[in-house]
Protein backbone atom coordinates (compact mmCIF):
# COMPACT_ATOMS: atom_id res chain seq x y z
CA UNK A 1 0.00 0.00 0.00
CA UNK A 2 2.91 2.34 0.91
CA UNK A 3 4.26 2.12 -2.47
CA UNK A 4 0.81 2.59 -4.26
CA UNK A 5 -0.08 5.79 -1.99
CA UNK A 6 3.52 7.32 -3.49
CA UNK A 7 2.31 6.62 -6.98
CA UNK A 8 -0.90 8.63 -6.11
CA UNK A 9 0.69 11.67 -4.21
CA UNK A 10 2.81 11.53 -7.71
CA UNK A 11 0.16 11.53 -9.51
CA UNK A 12 -1.05 14.51 -7.75
CA UNK A 13 2.49 16.50 -8.82
CA UNK A 14 2.50 15.48 -12.26
CA UNK A 15 -1.39 17.17 -12.48
CA UNK A 16 0.47 20.43 -11.57
CA UNK A 17 2.92 20.47 -14.67
CA UNK A 18 0.84 18.95 -16.58
CA UNK A 19 -2.14 20.91 -15.79
CA UNK A 20 -4.51 17.72 -16.29
CA UNK A 21 -6.98 18.64 -14.07
CA UNK A 22 -9.07 14.90 -14.64
CA UNK A 23 -6.22 13.09 -13.65
CA UNK A 24 -7.02 14.67 -10.25
CA UNK A 25 -10.42 12.88 -10.11
CA UNK A 26 -8.33 9.31 -9.57
CA UNK A 27 -5.97 10.81 -6.74
CA UNK A 28 -8.05 13.00 -4.99
CA UNK A 29 -11.36 12.78 -3.06
CA UNK A 30 -13.75 14.74 -3.46
CA UNK A 31 -14.04 16.26 -0.33
CA UNK A 32 -9.97 16.47 0.17
CA UNK A 33 -9.39 18.88 3.36
CA UNK A 34 -6.13 21.09 2.40
CA UNK A 35 -4.35 22.86 5.31
CA UNK A 36 -2.36 24.84 3.10
CA UNK A 37 -2.97 28.40 4.55
CA UNK A 38 -1.92 30.17 1.34
CA UNK A 39 -4.27 28.81 -0.65
CA UNK A 40 -7.36 30.91 -0.90
CA UNK A 41 -9.34 27.48 -1.97
CA UNK A 42 -8.19 25.08 0.58
CA UNK A 43 -11.93 24.42 1.80
CA UNK A 44 -13.33 23.74 -1.41
CA UNK A 45 -12.29 20.37 -1.34
CA UNK A 46 -11.07 18.77 -4.80
CA UNK A 47 -12.72 21.68 -7.21
CA UNK A 48 -10.81 24.14 -4.95
CA UNK A 49 -7.17 22.26 -5.38
CA UNK A 50 -8.29 22.36 -9.24
CA UNK A 51 -8.47 26.51 -9.07
CA UNK A 52 -5.37 26.63 -7.21
CA UNK A 53 -3.81 24.36 -10.05
CA UNK A 54 -4.82 26.80 -12.29
CA UNK A 55 -4.40 30.11 -10.77
CA UNK A 56 -0.65 29.37 -10.77
CA UNK A 57 -0.78 27.50 -13.43
CA UNK A 58 -1.51 30.77 -15.30
CA UNK A 59 0.84 32.98 -13.25
CA UNK A 60 3.85 30.39 -14.16
CA UNK A 61 2.89 28.67 -17.64
CA UNK A 62 5.99 26.99 -17.27
CA UNK A 63 5.44 25.67 -13.87
CA UNK A 64 7.46 22.32 -13.20
CA UNK A 65 6.96 21.00 -9.46
CA UNK A 66 10.09 18.07 -8.79
CA UNK A 67 9.52 15.42 -6.32
CA UNK A 68 13.03 15.36 -4.45
CA UNK A 69 12.16 13.28 -2.18
CA UNK A 70 9.38 10.90 -0.48
CA UNK A 71 8.33 8.54 2.34
CA UNK A 72 5.64 6.57 3.18
CA UNK A 73 4.03 4.52 6.38
CA UNK A 74 0.99 3.42 5.98
CA UNK A 75 -1.68 6.01 4.76
CA UNK A 76 0.63 9.30 4.81
CA UNK A 77 3.41 9.78 2.51
CA UNK A 78 5.49 12.82 2.94
CA UNK A 79 6.96 14.74 -0.13
CA UNK A 80 9.89 16.89 -0.40
CA UNK A 81 9.57 19.15 -3.37
CA UNK A 82 10.78 22.09 -5.65
CA UNK A 83 8.41 23.89 -7.55
CA UNK A 84 10.08 26.21 -10.29
CA UNK A 85 8.23 28.82 -12.77
CA UNK A 86 8.50 32.41 -14.70
CA UNK A 87 6.27 34.71 -13.02
CA UNK A 88 4.08 35.75 -16.45
CA UNK A 89 0.96 36.13 -14.73
CA UNK A 90 -0.65 37.89 -11.77
CA UNK A 91 -0.77 36.00 -8.58
CA UNK A 92 -1.96 36.86 -5.39
CA UNK A 93 -2.48 40.30 -6.36
CA UNK A 94 1.10 40.34 -7.78
CA UNK A 95 1.74 41.72 -11.20
CA UNK A 96 3.91 39.75 -13.31
CA UNK A 97 7.79 40.38 -13.05
CA UNK A 98 8.80 38.10 -15.84
CA UNK A 99 11.19 36.77 -12.98
CA UNK A 100 12.06 33.01 -12.56
CA UNK A 101 10.91 31.69 -9.22
CA UNK A 102 12.01 28.79 -7.13
CA UNK A 103 10.57 27.31 -3.85
CA UNK A 104 10.62 24.51 -1.62
CA UNK A 105 8.62 22.82 0.42
CA UNK A 106 6.95 19.73 2.25
CA UNK A 107 3.76 18.12 1.66
CA UNK A 108 2.18 15.51 4.25
CA UNK A 109 -0.98 13.70 2.34
CA UNK A 110 -2.85 11.19 4.59
CA UNK A 111 -4.99 8.62 1.80
CA UNK A 112 -7.84 6.39 1.75
CA UNK A 113 -8.36 3.98 -0.87
CA UNK A 114 -5.89 5.65 -2.84
CA UNK A 115 -6.97 9.02 -2.80
CA UNK A 116 -5.83 12.27 -1.01
CA UNK A 117 -8.00 12.97 1.60
CA UNK A 118 -5.93 15.60 3.92
CA UNK A 119 -2.94 17.35 2.89
CA UNK A 120 -0.46 19.77 4.81
CA UNK A 121 1.82 21.56 2.64
CA UNK A 122 4.12 24.15 4.15
CA UNK A 123 6.90 26.31 1.66
CA UNK A 124 9.19 28.93 1.65
CA UNK A 125 6.49 31.57 0.62
CA UNK A 126 9.24 34.75 1.89
CA UNK A 127 11.97 32.97 -0.88
CA UNK A 128 9.20 32.78 -3.62
CA UNK A 129 8.16 36.78 -2.67
CA UNK A 130 11.60 37.45 -2.96
CA UNK A 131 12.71 35.29 -6.04
CA UNK A 132 9.50 36.72 -8.09
CA UNK A 133 10.80 40.58 -6.93
CA UNK A 134 7.37 40.99 -4.99
CA UNK A 135 9.95 42.09 -1.89
CA UNK A 136 13.23 42.94 -2.34
CA UNK A 137 16.39 40.42 -0.76
CA UNK A 138 18.03 41.71 2.09
CA UNK A 139 21.11 43.62 1.56
CA UNK A 140 24.12 41.34 1.72
CA UNK A 141 22.17 38.19 1.63
CA UNK A 142 23.07 35.29 -0.88
CA UNK A 143 21.26 34.46 -3.48
CA UNK A 144 19.22 31.39 -3.74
Amino acid sequence: MPDDNKAAVRAFFEAWNSGDMDALDEVVAADAVDHDRYNPYAGEGLEGLKKTIAMYREAFPDLKMTVEEQVAEGDTVATRWTATGTHEGEVMGMAPTHNSATTNGISINQLEDGKIVEARTEWDVFNFMQTIGAIPAAEGAPAS
